[in-house]
């Protein structure tokens, strides 16, 4: 899919230029509605998030570096499992996917902004209140929440500590700012798309951007819902999830998997976006079965909504509902399988370089379908009993979300780096990080999958003398990949004092679509004049 355009800036440069001040400054960033300000905020909102998330990762492994408690005490081990996970979900991995969403999608269909500008900025500076909330829950008696992520009930409602109320009205702040930025996303690509540019000549990363953001709409107003039934049963004496009152609490499972499952496709779908830019652009070749990646995507967001049980086999459910959940869970790797198909034929006999970009790409690719592949286990009834609560599914989800979800947020900043900042980012650094956080990742999360298997339950501080060894390993590699980080933001940091060659308009040569247009850095304001596909 390739777009030609029609440059029409030459004529109009006289009266652009007053357009160009930026105010200086705290103001700027505080009152910008510009929306490569607002996504360069989310990307570094979100690097601080992933850091903060990933040290809590650290206290964990180091906890679990040997048997026997050595370093903190239960409680506290369940306060780090429980913000580690929020942290990276809510903190890390989503909103560096909106503020990719914010730099690129206006830029990707030739509008000069986001359609809601001033909501784009409110959105956005509400998330760090949020987590300053979430954050302060820790100094609170009793410390933070610490009933794992998924906040079950009774654990986040009879047996919680009083930081609950800081953990509801954080959440309910994250789904507003999310949902803000969907509705966003949204109005943007259905009313801003340059003449020309038809729904089918969008960019896969505009068309999975615009999906997902329908599923936030869709499933962002549960979580809600589900977090303020926990805060009345804990503090306004209802009965939702009680079952002395007539409650249930396996209800709190279906209401959260509800929004839960369509969440956690919320943060793949834009990877697939990327990586759908990326490999066609180093194969020098366009993307093989556009179209049919679109209605992958469609229908991957369509089943999201009928799977969100498959995490519930064990509580009882009729066998009927479990084998319902266990056939929609093993049908949905049909579109995700028919993606890594078309980025495998978009390779075949390309001319491909191996750029940091490609790299990322490459790993997601493999190491994404390894934690499919451990996902088809999961999602077969029967065998989910031996798996459920173990290692097993920690590995599993750290494979899609971490070599998944992280990898290609790495291969997109290495990918727009260029365009954002107007320098070449240092290579042999980009290169190192890749090969660290390769190596690392994999020692990390493959052994997790052996412990699981025999039987090595998840959350819990203390383990059994036969799992001390693979624990071991799996410490060093988490040490290592968090370390790993660092080359990254140095990486970052240079690009961003303009420390480096020069960019070009167009740094990849197979790079295809509007945002290559533009010069590098690119200008405050794009296509006041809107360019014809």
């Amino acid at each position: 899919m390739s777009t030609t355009v029609t440059d029409t800036h030459g004529a109009h440069d006289a009266h652009d230029d007053h357009h160009d001040h930026k105010p200086t400054g705290i103001k700027r960033w505080l009152f910008t509605t510009n929306h490569k300000d607002i996504g360069s905020m989310y990307l570094w909102f979100s690097f601080a998030m992933f850091l903060v998330g990933g040290s809590m990762a650290l206290m964990i492994r180091a906890e679990l570096f040997q048997p026997g408690m050595q370093i903190i005490d239960p409680h506290f081990f369940n306060q780090m499992t429980t913000m580690h996970g929020v942290i990276m979900v809510f903190g890390a991995v989503m909103p560096a996917f909106v503020g990719l969403a914010n730099w690129m999608i206006p830029m990707m269909i030739g509008a000069p902004d986001m359609a809601l500008p001033r909501m784009n900025n409110w959105s956005f500076w509400i998330l760090p209140f949020a987590f300053l909330i979430m954050l302060s829950s820790f100094f609170m008696p009793g410390g933070a929440p610490a009933f794992g992520w998924t906040f079950y009930a009774p654990l986040s409602t009879t047996y919680s500590t009083d930081s609950t109320a800081l953990f509801v009205f954080s959440m309910h702040i994250m789904g507003m700012s999310s949902i803000m930025g969907a509705i966003n996303v949204i109005v943007t690509i259905m009313n801003m798309r340059a003449p020309g540019m038809n729904y089918m000549k969008m960019p896969l990363f505009v068309w999975t951007w615009f999906i997902t953001a329908f599923l936030l709409i869709a499933v962002m107003p549960v979580l809600a819902g589900v977090v303020t039934m926990v805060l009345t049963d804990k503090y306004f004496g209802t009965s939702f999830f009680d079952a002395a009152g007539g409650g249930d609490p396996v209800l709190f499972q279906h209401l959260f998997w509800f929004f839960g499952h369509p969440e956690v496709y919320i943060m793949i779908l834009p990877s697939f976006g990327i990586v759908s830019a990326i490999i066609p652009a180093f194969a020098r070749k366009p993307l093989f079965g556009y179209a049919s990646m679109v209605y992958a995507t469609a229908a991957i967001a369509g089943l999201s909504f009928l799977v969100w049980a498959h995490h519930m086999f064990t509580t009882g459910m009729p066998t009927f509902a479990s084998l319902f959940f266990m056939y929609m869970t093993m049908l949905i790797a049909v579109p995700t399988g028919v993606k890594v198909f078309n980025w495998v034929s978009t390779m075949w006999r390309g001319s491909m370089t191996f750029e940091t970009p490609m790299l990322f790409s490459l790993a997601f690719v493999i190491l994404f379908t390894i934690g499919g592949f451990s996902g088809i286990m999961l999602a077969i009834t029967p065998v989910d009993y031996q798996y459920h609560d173990t290692y097993f599914v920690v590995a599993h989800f750290h494979y899609v979300l971490v070599t998944g979800a992280v990898f290609s947020i790495m291969a997109a900043a290495y990918y727009w780096l260029p365009k954002w900042s107007g320098v070449m980012y240092d290579d042999f650094l980009s290169k190192l990080h890749f090969w660290c956080s390769l190596v690392s990742v994999n020692i990390l999360f493959f052994p997790m999958h052996f412990v699981g298997l025999a039987g090595m339950p998840r959350r819990i501080p203390d383990y059994a003398m036969q799992f001390a060894d693979i624990n071991q390993i799996v410490s060093i590699g988490g040490f290592l990949f968090g370390f790993s980080q660092l080359i990254f933001l140095a990486v970052a940091l240079k690009c961003a004092f303009k420390k480096g060659e020069p960019a070009p308009a167009k740094p990849w040569e197979g790079a295809e679509g509007l945002e290559w247009t533009v010069p590098s850095p690119a200008p405050y304001h794009t296509f006041d004049v809107p360019p014809k596909v």
